[in-house]
């Protein structure tokens, strides 16, 4: 790589150098050539190098003596090449009158010549310049005009230059198919120019063109190239994470939005990018919003809303309005959601109103199939007012003038009191017509607000139904165990051999029941959503000492045998909640172990997470168990001493990680052993 880079060093030297050498003995030649056609190519090859090399100044100086000798000599292929660069470097320098006036001239000489090839290049210039003051219709004339005589010619440079052109300005007046046409042309010819700035508009127009197509696959496509083709660009990097999460959002692929969105916040969070950060705030947002974090969502829409409004984005308003109108729905805050929503169609009606952007100027074909600008055509450009000399004046008419005017004015008033009254009826109409859509609009809102109460209170019964079923049955069987045994020890019924026999049995169903009622209360928690986490930096080490020393006993009673790797390594989460996701993977890995089994916890880090892991030699997990684990219904097993569970226990820990932003999942073999990980972060997501 080393050696790479130097080479490409000494040829960037030697390729400079070269150049400085082709312009020195350029200059010689000049300073010792007659005033002749010889001279004015020389200075003609010396201000193309100059160009090349953007030195523009220096090539305007060469130029105007140039161009007075040309024109002295009346050179006209010379003099037409030297006005064009001429006109090239003013295009450069934004000085777009003299461009423009420069390009007229030499268009008129290539004209004379019968050069096609020097009058499409021309045109080309020319379209640049339009396009980019706005002048869309005759820019795209210009552009049309040259393309047909640069792809015969193969001019890759020219012509990748008129396609972005034509891209641009279709892109513009909203003609996107015809857009994406000429993007698509553009792209070989600037990829194989290596042209870095035209390639990233290239892939960036074309993805936000699929993406408005509903093409979501190509349009993620062409943003994942760009990422890869700026590495180091953090502008590119953040706006186009931004977009590319919400692409995924599309698809509902919440892990690749989630990874996208993160990144772009963090980028334009630290470069203080307000048109990224808005873009990647809604994005966000929404993913939050789709997930059920709403409190969250309301944070980053909130801000994403003030920055729309100090960068004065409509279209980024519109977006933020439409969002807070479906987390209020959401939320049953229907009077705020109507504000929203009253507020985006206010927006919307602004904006396509003609000076509102949404709308442009239309683009007209002559009959030959030209380009023509709105406006006049050359009939009604002579057509300028109405000879007043061919009007009667009225003095020899019959009707007196007078009664004339007072009829006419009789005439007018009627008019306006008929227009008004109409004007007062259809606005009456009008506003009928909205209180209506108002108040279906709010029924709507409060029918579905009442469906997803009714499901509310469904599931709570349901939850209650369950709660019930459970302690009826399980929670009923243990204490009834250790009741039994309690009256056995009153009447002094038991021997002491029994007495130690037994010890072990009741130990178990205690634990049993601890564990039963430990879970049953979590899981109740987390189906009434009152869990909210509390995350803090915390010790994992410590989780898995506190845990273990929990089970210590009923291992040794069981004959287990615990490997303790875990490393002292934080995380950032919910201590309480991930106790008891521990406890309950260390519990589960007790009871399917067999006497002589082996349980070994450890954590370690993989890509900035935290990764904890509970293993066991047990008895392993079938692949058609497998898909019925981390689900919201019950299902358990029994273990290997005949344990019982309720099954809530993995349900308990999915819900519970992913409230801490982690992971859970099992990787497992039957007869031959499982282990459960868990991901978390280690600090707080920016």
């Amino acid at each position: 790589m080393r050696k790479l880079i130097t080479l490409g060093a000494f040829l960037t030297m030697f390729l400079g150098f070269s150049q400085t050498q082709d312009i020195d003995s350029l200059t010689l030649q000049l300073a010792y050539q007659k005033q002749d056609t010889l001279k004015a190519n020389t200075s003609l090859e010396l201000i193309k190098i100059l160009y090349s090399n953007g030195d523009y100044n220096r090539a305007l100086r060469y130029i105007v003596r140039s161009e007075t000798l040309a024109s002295d000599l009346n050179y006209t292929k010379g003099l037409a090449d030297i006005l064009y660069y001429k006109s090239l470097i003013y295009a450069k320098k934004n000085d777009y009158i003299n461009a423009v006036n420069s390009y007229t001239r030499c268009r008129t000489l290539y004209e004379q010549l019968n050069d096609s090839l020097g009058v499409a290049k021309v045109n080309n210039g020319m379209g640049l310049i339009e396009i980019q003051r706005g002048n869309y219709a005759r820019g795209l004339r210009y552009a049309l005009s040259a393309i047909s005589i640069l792809e015969d010619k193969g001019l890759d440079k020219e012509l990748s230059l008129a396609y972005s052109n034509l891209a641009d300005a279709y892109y513009k007046i909203r003609a996107f198919d015809t857009a994406l046409t000429y993007y698509l042309k553009a792209l070989p010819l600037q990829q194989v120019l290596s042209d870095t700035s035209g390639v990233n508009t290239s892939y960036s127009k074309l993805a936000e063109l699929y993406s408005m197509k509903k093409e979501h696959r190509k349009a993620i496509d062409y943003y994942q190239n760009l990422l890869q083709s700026n590495p180091d660009n953090d502008s590119i990097q953040g706006i186009i994470s931004a977009k590319l999460g919400g692409e995924y959002l599309q698809f509902n692929d919440y892990t690749n939005a989630s990874k996208y969105l993160l990144q772009g916040l963090t980028i334009n969070r630290r470069n203080d990018h307000k048109s990224g950060l808005m873009a990647t705030l809604i994005n966000l947002g929404t993913l939050n919003l789709k997930q059920g974090r709403l409190i969250l969502a309301e944070r980053q829409l909130a801000e994403a809303g003030v920055i729309a409004r100090n960068l004065d984005d409509n279209m980024g308003l519109l977006r933020y309005y439409d969002r807070m109108k479906q987390l209020d729905s959401t939320r049953r805050r229907f009077d705020r959601a109507f504000v929203w929503q009253r507020e985006y169609y206010n927006l919307k009606a602004d904006l396509e109103q003609p000076d509102g952007g949404f709308l442009t100027d239309s683009i007209a074909l002559d009959p030959d199939g030209d380009l023509l600008e709105p406006g006049m055509d050359s009939a009604a450009e002579d057509v300028i007012g109405i000879d007043t000399e061919q009007t009667p004046t009225g003095i020899d008419d019959p009707i007196p003038f007078r009664l004339l005017f007072y009829i006419m004015l009789a005439i007018l008033i009627i008019a306006i009191a008929f227009i008004m009254m109409n004007n007062a009826k259809r606005m009456n109409n009008m506003k009928l017509v909205q209180d209506l859509e108002e108040k279906n609009l709010k029924a709507q809102l409060q029918h579905e607000a009442d469906l997803e109460h009714i499901a509310q209170l469904e599931n709570r019964n349901n939850v209650k139904d369950k709660l019930f079923s459970i302690i009826s049955h399980d929670l009923k069987d243990s204490l009834s165990s250790i009741n039994g045994f309690i009256d056995l020890l009153k009447d002094d019924a038991l021997t002491k051999e029994e007495y130690d026999n037994l010890i072990p049995e009741l130990s178990e169903n205690a634990n049993n029941a601890s564990l039963l009622l430990f879970n049953l209360l979590n899981w109740s928690k987390s189906q009434m959503q009152s869990l909210e986490p509390k995350p803090s930096l915390f010790d994992i080490q410590e989780v898995f000492e506190d845990k273990i020393n929990l089970i210590e006993q009923r291992m040794t009673q069981k004959g287990i045998t615990l490997i303790d790797h875990s490393l002292r390594d934080f995380a950032y989460a919910d201590r309480s909640m991930i106790e008891i996701v521990v406890q309950n993977l260390l519990a589960n890995a007790l009871k399917f172990c067999n006497k002589g089994d082996t349980i070994t916890v450890s954590n370690h880090i993989s890509n900035g997470h935290c990764i904890l892991s509970i293993a066991d030699t047990g008895v392993g997990i079938s692949k058609e168990n497998l898909g019925k684990l981390f689900k919201g219904g019950s299902f358990t097993t029994a273990g290997t001493s005949n344990e019982k569970g309720t099954g809530l226990g993995l349900s308990i820990c999915k819900e519970l990680v992913e409230l801490n932003n982690g992971k859970i999942w099992v990787e497992s073999t039957l007869n031959v052993g499982s282990t459960f990980y868990v991901q978390l972060p280690k600090s707080k997501a920016i």
